[in-house]
């Protein structure tokens, strides 16, 4: 059975796929809030007829369906056409592996069940809008930015989760977002994340590092110049604020930004009205706020180097992104995400990550968060020679170096340690770090609860 004519091509299609109809109604039924045309079907078989037949810009199917063709045969159907849809995979067991495999394939996101649907509506929405845009022909360009900065922040931890569902609530408002965390942790993506949710998303967003600039040069960057208004403004120039009309501003750093710019910024922000430096005209402007520091301004605001009417000001809702060693589930994933960056960037031959080296990247404390993985899984790539990044490939400091059973390897080489002694190393640590969960283990180590039940039986933990 196709798709009726009656299906308008203005709206996204999304093609709705669950062998359980109640489920597969009920999301078609969420999703009509949606400026989108959605359909079930209930086979594996009937997805891919429609896929072959009909325009479809987002499939959501389950993972596990009933008969010869399962979720990820319905993703490798849709990857073969020439505009193909973004897919979105659903599953009761949210393994890594399954999540591994599906983003390996391709896929948008996925979802865990129970469905919330939420979270739903805002994944379809986001990959209708990159669907949509790709087949009217948007610059590849702008779509790889709007895909990564999604990507960046994926996981399935519940920080992660929870902070997804604040870009949700917060995105479509004109409401200004404090993003607080250590540095490396994606604030900036977290930012145009918002911004490429946001009813401003066809304007500019502009970033600017507060923490960067003498005060006279974060002046001028903010508000703008006239020539002559200091040394070296040899012509007029146009401030950030007014470049950003009606789009979003990132003050990243806003922690280090001197008390009198402070004030000046209080101005603009209250006002909406900016004057450039050495001049009397002012601009009305339009613009969103969203500020990011890897301080404790409440901290700063007790030692009266933070304004506490602009700590408000800027404060409507404060996000906190947690280190990544705080979120070792969402580690495959991100890993496997820049290792397919990578692989693209480099044409490297690497296909994936060994169980073992994956073990030794949970396991590691990130001092330098996602921007440290990103980095050391490109460093990597370009250093493999071998099928898989393997525990050698891994760089010096994050090797494991404490002493093993039966093995003292030096802190520059791992030569003399056996894959067992760091395969019992990993599963001991884990553990020891869940606190004996061995369900919660398995998960982080990537691994079966049955192999990880026959691992501590063979190693004697």
């Amino acid at each position: 059975m196709i798709l009726s004519s009656h299906w308008t091509q203005q709206k996204p299609v999304v093609l709705v796929v669950d062998d359980e109809r109640d489920h597969a109604d009920g999301m078609v039924e969420a999703l009509g809030k949606l400026p989108v045309e959605a359909l079930a079907v209930y086979t594996g078989e009937h997805a891919v007829e429609v896929l072959r037949h009909q325009r479809v810009d987002v499939v959501v199917t389950d993972l596990k369906l009933e008969g010869q063709v399962d979720g990820l045969d319905v993703l490798r159907e849709a990857k073969q056409h020439g505009d193909p849809p973004e897919v979105i995979l659903i599953t009761a067991y949210g393994t890594i592996e399954n999540c591994k495999e599906a983003i390996r394939q391709g896929a948008f996101d996925y979802l865990v069940k129970p469905l919330d649907v939420d979270q739903l509506r805002t994944l379809v929405e986001q990959a209708a809008r990159k669907a949509t845009a790709a087949h009217s022909g948007r610059a590849e360009a702008g779509l790889e930015q709007e895909s990564f900065l999604f990507d960046g922040i994926k996981g399935v931890s519940p920080a992660i989760r929870g902070i997804f569902e604040v870009v949700r609530r917060v995105a479509p408002t004109n409401i200004s977002v404090l993003i607080e965390g250590p540095s490396g942790t994606g604030k900036e993506l977290l930012a145009r994340a918002i911004h490429m949710n946001s009813l401003r998303r066809d304007k500019p967003f502009k970033p600017v590092n507060c923490a960067g600039l003498t005060e006279t040069l974060l002046e001028s960057e903010l508000f703008g110049h006239v020539k002559g208004a200091f040394t070296g403004a040899n012509t007029d120039r146009k401030g950030l604020f007014e470049i950003a009309d009606k789009g979003t501003l990132f003050l990243d750093e806003i922690g280090d930004m001197p008390l009198t710019m402070q004030a000046k910024l209080l101005r603009v922000l209250e006002d909406g009205i900016v004057t450039p430096v050495g001049s009397n005209k002012t601009t009305v402007v339009d613009v969103r706020v969203i500020s990011a520091t890897n301080h404790n301004l409440t901290k700063l605001i007790e030692r009266n180097t933070f304004r506490q009417d602009l700590y408000f000001r800027i404060r409507g809702v404060s996000v906190v992104l947690p280190p990544l060693r705080e979120r070792p589930d969402d580690i495959p994933i991100l890993a496997e995400h820049f290792l397919q960056e990578a692989v693209a960037e480099t044409g490297s031959k690497v296909t994936g990550i060994t169980d073992a080296a994956l073990s030794v990247l949970i396991g590691y404390e990130w001092p330098g968060n996602i921007r440290q993985l990103k980095n050391a899984i490109r460093t990597m790539i370009v250093m493999c020679d071998r099928p898989k990044i393997d525990i050698p490939d891994l760089p010096p400091e994050i090797s494991p170096r404490r002493q093993l059973p039966g093995a003292t390897p030096s802190p520059a080489s791992l030569a003399g340690v056996s894959l067992n002694d760091l395969e019992k190393k990993a599963i001991a640590d884990t553990l020891a770090r869940t606190q004996g969960n061995r369900e919660k283990a398995a998960k982080i180590l990537g691994i079966g609860e049955r192999t990880l039940y026959r691992k501590i039986r063979e190693y004697n933990l």
